[in-house]
């Protein structure tokens, strides 16, 4: 494999000393290192695989590190993404990704990008690297930084993690297929659970970071075999691996431009305020906050195990145009949450701000949340519109 950038100035010996453990590698040397120190690598997202990939770059030795990211760091973030800490909390997470960059190695560069990358903003950023990493959360980011690298003809090295696995492969446009050509569609906004929504193991984030970088490494030395035309799958409950391979098909149409990736996926204005995810649920609940949980199944499921203080009102008769009569945020759930959709769609539809449990009481009941069960007090409903 033909190294990726060109090899750096020598070596000064403070350098040597700190990288003496990787320049004895077999195949490694001065000149691999010397490659990682010039080369330039931009980071989409500075999340869960961000906040693992990045510090690793950078003990590894590349001379420039971009990190592309909009958003602050919470405390829901501090369970997984570990570069983040309690004092960084309210604070943008590029700035805090290049704190911890500067305590592991203050010569290494890092450009933060405090915004979201989209089709106007992305191949200026982009010209000025060597390769991109995605870790990213959503999907319309995932289709925008593969076509972006594909028309500049970059390597991309893309990573995901859900729940208990991780996936991580490479997209380079003219040396192996793209990630367009492993997934042409993305999935239906409503099926594409975010980790939000989902939930992760934290130790997924450093795991499936590794293999980023190690790829990243890989292509910048030229050692090793990429995985080009290969995604690797980790399942973190059996501690397994897989490879599945896959190749360009034959009629397969290069990307000439850079779309509306949000209306390529689906998404609408109200996608991201349309779900509450159980934890959010729980922790309102136990806050006090005023909210009107409305269960839309059926009757002999409502008394099986519901939510206490839930308002029963089937999704029939939501579309037969019954309303609750309730006060508060109305939240609205079933067994997992697809009846619970469609009523919030019909709810909105009338003018009704409601949104759904994901997962509904299913996860609920899995982060800790109470249910009961037994007969249904009362129906509490407006007569149809």
């Amino acid at each position: 494999m033909i190294p990726l950038v060109d090899p750096g100035p020598v070596l000064e010996p403070e350098r040597l000393e700190r990288y003496s453990r990787q320049l004895m590698l077999p195949g490694f040397g001065e000149q691999a290192q010397r490659r990682l120190r010039a080369s330039r690598v931009l980071v989409v997202g500075a999340g869960g695989l961000g906040s693992a990939v990045v510090p690793v770059l950078a003990a590894a030795g590349i001379g420039t590190i971009g990190v592309a990211d909009d958003d602050t760091v919470e405390l829901s973030n501090l369970h997984r993404q570990l570069s983040h800490g309690v004092a960084d909390i309210g604070s943008r997470k590029t700035v805090s990704l290049a704190d911890t960059v500067r305590a592991i190695d203050p010569d290494c560069c890092v450009m933060t990008h405090d915004l979201r990358l989209s089709a106007a903003n992305l191949p200026e950023i982009l010209s000025n690297y060597d390769l991109v990493i995605d870790g990213s959360d959503n999907f319309p980011t995932r289709y925008l930084v593969n076509d972006a690298a594909s028309m500049a003809e970059k390597p991309l090295i893309w990573g995901s993690i859900l729940r208990f696995q991780g996936q991580v492969g490479i997209s380079w446009e003219g040396h192996g297929p793209t990630y367009r050509d492993l997934f042409p569609s993305p999935p239906p906004p409503e099926e594409a659970l975010s980790c939000e929504l989902g939930g992760v193991l934290p130790s997924l984030c450093p795991a499936v970071g590794s293999f980023l970088a190690t790829e990243a490494i890989k292509l910048i030395t030229g050692i090793g075999e990429p995985l080009i035309g290969r995604v690797l799958v980790y399942d973190a409950l059996s501690a397994s691996t897989r490879e599945i391979r896959y190749a360009r098909p034959a009629d397969a149409r290069p990307v000439t431009e850079l779309i509306d990736y949000e209306l390529f996926c689906g998404m609408t204005s109200d996608a991201d305020d349309t779900a509450v995810s159980a934890a959010e649920l729980l922790a309102r609940l136990r806050a006090g906050e005023n909210l009107a949980l409305i269960d839309v199944r059926e009757l002999v499921e409502v008394e099986a195990r519901r939510i206490p203080g839930s308002i029963h009102l089937p999704l029939g008769e939501i579309e037969g145009g019954r309303m609750p009569d309730a006060t508060g945020e109305l939240v609205v759930y079933c067994e997992r949450d697809p009846r619970a959709r469609r009523a919030v769609r019909e709810l909105r539809e009338r003018g009704i701000e409601a949104r759904y449990l994901a997962g509904g009481i299913r996860s609920f009941v899995e982060v800790g949340g109470e249910a009961i069960s037994g007969a249904v007090a009362h129906v509490s409903t407006q007569p149809p519109m």
